[in-house]
């Protein structure tokens, strides 16, 4: 809990000084914003849906019901549930609290009653991908490995991509989303996955079957 208050503090504090630079990052929005197209709209549009809200809660909670039905324990569902609860609850404490303006451009998206700093889009990307990627990195054989790297690693940087060029968020925004869910996912997997390596008896408490 300690690394993750400390990183909330850094969020706002960070988002803060920020705001300093929308003057600096805005004509670059701008340009973007001058050089869409109809079908960079229609690919962005995909993009950023893989990290609306509603998709990553219902699929955290699928995944969370099928990890445990395969693996006969709660240990993994744990780990992606607090990977992506961890990353939310920084960014909600936070978005608020900053009250960023979202770029000066035409909003392709809704605008959420949040603030533009940081992004939840691409943090919520970062550690729902990157939850699912270390799992199935554990749990699949190497063959399948490729695979799961490049999905982890695709979708995260095709919502920062499509939320900077849907007007939704200054570049800042984004790479502090990125850093976000980063620091949460190495946070939560050595407070869930690594504590258990190294401790065996939980280790196995976490296969025993539940009553």
């Amino acid at each position: 809990m300690a690394p993750l208050l400390g990183l909330l503090l850094v969020t706002f504090a960070v988002g803060k000084a920020a705001m300093g630079l929308n003057s600096v990052e805005t004509p670059a929005m701008r340009d973007i914003a001058q050089e869409r197209t109809a079908d960079l709209n229609t690919l962005t549009d995909f993009g950023s849906s893989l990290s609306d809200t509603p998709y990553i809660v219902g699929f955290t909670a699928l995944f969370a019901i099928v990890f445990r039905l395969v693996f006969k324990r709660w240990l993994e569902s744990v780990f992606l549930i607090l990977a992506v609860w961890s990353q939310s609850l920084v960014f909600l404490a936070t978005t608020e609290l900053v009250g960023r303006s979202r770029p000066p451009v035409e909003h392709l998206d809704p605008a959420p009653p949040t603030s533009s700093w940081p992004s939840g889009h691409v943090s919520a990307a970062v550690c729902f991908y990157g939850a699912m990627t270390v799992i199935l990195l554990m749990r699949t054989p190497r063959a399948w490995h490729p695979l799961w790297w490049t999905i982890g690693i695709l979708a995260p940087a095709a919502v920062a991509l499509s939320r900077i060029y849907r007007g939704m968020h200054f570049f800042s925004d984004v790479l502090w989303g990125v850093l976000l869910g980063l620091v949460c996912l190495f946070v939560v997997r050595r407070a869930i996955l690594v504590r258990k390596e190294r401790h065996p008896r939980l280790t196995a408490t976490a296969h025993a079957p539940s009553p």
